[in-house]
């Protein structure tokens, strides 16, 4: 397995964590990875062993039941998981991410004392609501109500596309607290919603073209009560907590996506060595030599990018900017990587005999979930340009 010399950017523990990561992940995980694409589910099993390490909540607060750790050590750690199931590394992202993420950071000591207990320990996972069928990268014009009445918050509408949905038994839910549409953002409000709540259904398993394993779903609510103390943060300013929200979940998406890249690289090496055509391995020729320089040169740089974005969100500093930039580009070439390890294969790589064939399907969705391509260049030029 390649490794990049990340050992002088990052402290001893967080090389630690992810030494340990990247062993667990190949011992426990990678076997598994076939048969979770094929059935298209995630083993209990595979939820019990992340459990039994910490990775169900990995900057949670250890008096919250969480690892406590940085941001840079759930970065390695996404990396280390990815690498080995894309499915399984989303799975835990969200959970992680965007869900124990916002609850931790604006959420009251009642709701910490609640959920986060049960999320970082693993027994219950979460789920992060936001897109929904006529809003995707438009996240501010969705059209979910929140109504209170009589103490409680009434939530009509629906969700789209929502990682974990069949597996979460908390989500987070954004909904619009003021009804006129034309406000756009403003007026949008988050809120903690159990799947026992009267009133939410969860919908089937799409059928997707990767990350077969991860569970995504439309999440319906028809009239569903929520009580006023699972409002998140302050009311009408949910949107704020959703964009913050979505810097770490990107962080985590080019983790996936450089995970995806460093396995591409893993089987090319090991194919193109074994494999030999005019009399000579075909790592001999030089089309595939410089094949694989430009992934293991760009994996590096992506690798580097997603710590400087992590290590930025330790700090408390502003790094919209970083983690859009670190997402961008590990998945747009986490995607040229994965084209080039089935062209190195030749016809094998278009079997699902070989796992470039599995991963190929997998990076795609790097490009689109938690805001595509196109939002990220918005995001990274606004930031230069000073544009609101």
């Amino acid at each position: 397995m390649y490794h990049p010399k990340i050992e002088l950017f990052i402290s001893q523990d967080e090389f630690d964590v992810y030494k340990m990561a990247s062993e667990f992940a190949e011992k426990e995980i990678h076997p598994l990875a076939s048969s979770i694409d094929k059935n298209e589910k995630i083993p209990k099993e595979v939820f019990n062993k992340l459990k039994e390490v910490g990775f169900m909540g990995v900057t949670t607060p250890e008096q919250y039941g969480g690892s406590g750790l940085n941001n840079v050590s759930l970065f390695l750690i996404q990396v280390a998981i990815n690498r080995a199931c894309a499915a399984t590394g989303v799975t835990m992202s969200v959970h992680n991410s965007l869900v124990q993420g916002p609850i931790n950071k604006f959420g009251s000591q009642f709701q910490k004392d609640k959920y986060l207990k049960i999320l970082a320990t693993g027994d219950e996972i979460g789920a992060y609501c936001l897109s929904e069928p006529t809003s995707g990268s438009d996240a501010g014009s969705l059209k979910t109500a929140a109504e209170k009445k009589n103490g409680v918050y009434i939530l009509n509408g629906s969700k789209n596309f929502i990682t974990n949905g069949n597996y979460a038994d908390i989500f987070i839910i954004f909904a619009r607290t003021i009804p006129d549409q034309s406000l756009g953002p403003k007026g949008i409000s988050a809120f903690i919603v159990e799947k026992s709540y009267k009133g939410l259904s969860v919908g089937k398993n799409e059928k997707k073209l990767g990350i077969k394993g991860s569970s995504t779903t439309q999440i319906f609510l028809d009239s569903c009560e929520v009580p006023s103390e699972n409002l998140l943060g302050v009311e009408n300013e949910g949107f704020k907590i959703a964009m913050n929200t979505l810097d770490g979940g990107r962080i985590g998406i080019a983790a996936q996506a450089i995970g995806i890249a460093l396995a591409c690289l893993d089987e090319s090496v090991k194919y193109s060595l074994q494999r030999t055509q005019f009399g000579k391995p075909i790592a001999d020729h030089q089309a595939i030599k410089w094949k694989v320089a430009d992934m293991a040169t760009e994996i590096e740089a992506a690798f580097l990018m997603g710590i400087r974005a992590a290590k930025l969100k330790d700090m408390g500093v502003a790094h919209t900017k970083e983690a859009s930039m670190a997402k961008l580009f590990a998945s747009s070439i986490v995607n040229k990587h994965c084209t080039e390890a089935v062209q190195i294969h030749g016809g094998a790589g278009y079997l699902k005999d070989f796992s470039v064939e599995r991963y190929f399907r997998d990076a795609k969705i790097t490009e689109i979930y938690e805001g595509t391509s196109e939002v990220q260049h918005l995001v990274i030029a606004r930031s230069i340009l000073n544009i609101k």
